[in-house]
């Protein structure tokens, strides 16, 4: 979680430098492309659902109540894929240029970091559900890190929803 941190708090200050600079400059930034407002707000909304749906799991795990932690790990596993299509639409409704300036570039780094973080987790919950429900109900240790990691991915994201999509 350190090192995420690290690497997308690093990412985000590179885009507020050149965002200060840009607008320093009398420019405007995003140059001319319209971020959707609605699929970003449905990304936030989703990372956080996850931490709920994520410390569900570990709430039955405890508990041992296998059902409901393989319901909440599957609903984890679908909100992650809700939220790589809702990036995807993003991607697809706004057309930006990856190599015809720095903002599609700095943008394509920066949410394409965070979206490749998300597939991680995807692949997280995957195999916290499978040692769960394959006979290890009982250790909770992995339920529980994997709600620290969609914690960690709530918090990112929320940095990168407010630098990015809000701020402009």
């Amino acid at each position: 979680c350190v090192a995420g941190t690290m690497l997308i708090g690093g990412m985000l200050s590179i885009w507020v430098l050149l965002r200060e600079r840009v607008v320093d400059g009398g420019g405007r930034f995003p140059v001319d492309y319209i971020i959707p407002e609605v699929a970003s707000n449905v990304m936030l909304m989703t990372v956080w659902s996850l931490c709920l749906f994520a410390q569900w799991a570990v709430y039955s795990g405890t508990r041992g109540d296998r059902a409901h932690t393989a319901l909440a790990l599957g609903v984890s596993g679908l909100l992650a894929i809700a939220f790589i299509n809702a990036q995807a639409f993003v991607y697809v409704d706004m057309g930006v240029e990856i190599n015809e300036t720095y903002y599609g570039t700095l943008f394509y780094a920066i949410t394409g970091t965070m979206l490749a973080l998300v597939i991680a987790g995807l692949v997280y919950s995957t195999v916290a559900a499978f040692r769960a429900l394959g006979g290890r109900l009982n250790d909770t240790g992995i339920l529980s890190a994997h709600a620290l990691y969609w914690y960690f991915i709530a918090i990112a994201y929320s940095a990168v929803w407010f630098v990015v999509y809000v701020t402009k």
